[in-house]
């Protein structure tokens, strides 16, 4: 239940409220809004009668909430959440009809790596950085991130660019630590039903960043951001990651009808587009596409209403397995076999300026031979680039 207050309500008239509702056994949430204040009720198995409300003093009406999420709904909160952090060199914002853009590496590597992608994503207009320290992985003989030494990396990117970092925590144990270098707390795909840590990371007064379980439905995502508003942190940001599904080509499959589910809610919506949008063999390896294009616009010439959009910047450098596809190709192609699959599978390719020792020299007939002149020129110089560089063969 939802109790709107008259403009004209007191403090007084509010803690009266309030403590009328710890009397029945319930939890009070006071709500802020722009011309008065609301008072949601949490806790009630049932439904609560309004008579036991309407007549208190500064009490306008009681409103029964239909839907099971009563602090994320916008029957509570009619208004979007509009989240604003404030940095030495840069004021960014989501929400509230504000497109801002989060893009860094996946996992902070090394300190030349993140602050290299971190200039990057700043020129291209990003507001946000954001970048893994803990990493969660499914095998626990991957790598699991730089941890504290990435946290500090992570605070020299914010220091030089400007831009406020977006981060991981992944144990109810490190949430002061993270939130002491992190402007913003991420919640990943794995602990998004994590309801211990939900309840720690509401103590704070951070940004929250929630994204969709792998698996959840829509209900126990908007579920799992309750948590986070009844333990008294407002600064939601709800993030549509793509689900698992029965296909196996793809790593995530985007859940385009959640969008509008998502915006019911008054906390902003941000579309993790690296994620969602990448083949599990796509020409950027494992670890998904090394570049995302532009944001399309709808045929009546308007873009699509998000409130954010999350990419990852991935390295230059690509594994060699690539490059030896795109050579086989190139040998077929030139040995008379033009057939069109082939055609578009190497200029599908990005080959890298590097080369591998272990596969070129037993190849090293491939690259005698001219690459056709009507190739594109930037996969072409690169494999010329690749087969008269003997430097960076040895780089590998």
């Amino acid at each position: 239940m939802l109790i709107l207050m008259r403009p004209t309500a007191t403090d007084g008239d509010v803690e009266r409220v309030a403590e009328k509702v710890r009397e029945l056994g319930y939890q009070p949430h006071k709500m802020p809004g722009a011309q008065r204040i609301a008072v949601a009720i949490t806790g009630n198995p049932g439904p609560v009668d309004p008579g036991l409300f309407s007549q208190l003093p500064g009490v306008a009406e009681a409103v029964s909430i239909s839907k099971p999420w009563k602090l994320v709904s916008r029957e509570t909160h009619p208004h979007d959440t509009v989240i604003e952090i404030q940095t030495p060199k840069l004021a960014a914002r989501i929400g509230g009809g504000v497109f801002a853009v989060i893009a860094g590496p996946c996992a902070v590597e090394t300190r030349e790596q993140t602050l290299a992608s971190a200039r990057a994503v700043r020129s291209a207009g990003a507001r946000f950085l954001r970048g893994g320290a803990f990493k969660p992985r499914t095998s626990p003989y991957s790598f699991q991130g730089t941890k504290i030494d990435g946290l500090k990396i992570l605070a020299e990117a914010r220091a030089e660019t400007g831009m406020p970092v977006v981060t991981e925590v992944i144990d109810p144990s490190h949430v002061d630590l993270v939130a002491e270098y992190a402007d913003v707390l991420q919640i990943g795909t794995r602990n998004a039903q994590n309801f211990a840590l939900l309840e720690a990371v509401a103590q704070i007064r951070k940004p929250i960043m929630l994204k969709r379980g792998m698996s959840s439905t829509i209900q126990e995502f908007l579920m799992a951001a309750e948590y986070i508003i009844k333990g008294g942190n407002y600064q939601v940001i709800l993030c549509e990651r793509g689900i698992r599904t029965f296909e196996p080509m793809t790593r995530n499959t985007l859940d385009l009808g959640s969008i509008p589910l998502i915006q019911a809610a008054h906390s902003p919506a941000h579309h993790r587009r690296s994620l969602a949008r990448h083949r599990r063999l796509a020409a950027g390896g494992a670890h998904g596409p090394r570049r995302v294009g532009r944001r399309r616009r709808r045929r009546d010439g308007r873009r699509p209403p998000r409130s954010g959009i999350g990419l990852v910047r991935r390295p230059a450098v690509a594994a060699p397995r690539r490059l030896r596809r795109a050579h086989d190709l190139a040998a077929r192609h030139r040995s008379g076999r033009r057939d069109r699959g082939a055609v578009k599978k190497f200029l599908s390719i990005r080959a890298p300026v590097a080369t591998s020792a272990r596969w070129s020299k037993s190849s090293s007939r491939a690259w005698k031979k001219p690459i056709p002149s009507n190739w594109r020129s930037s996969t072409s110089t690169a494999i010329r680039r690749c087969r008269s560089s003997t430097a960076s063969r040895s780089r590998w």
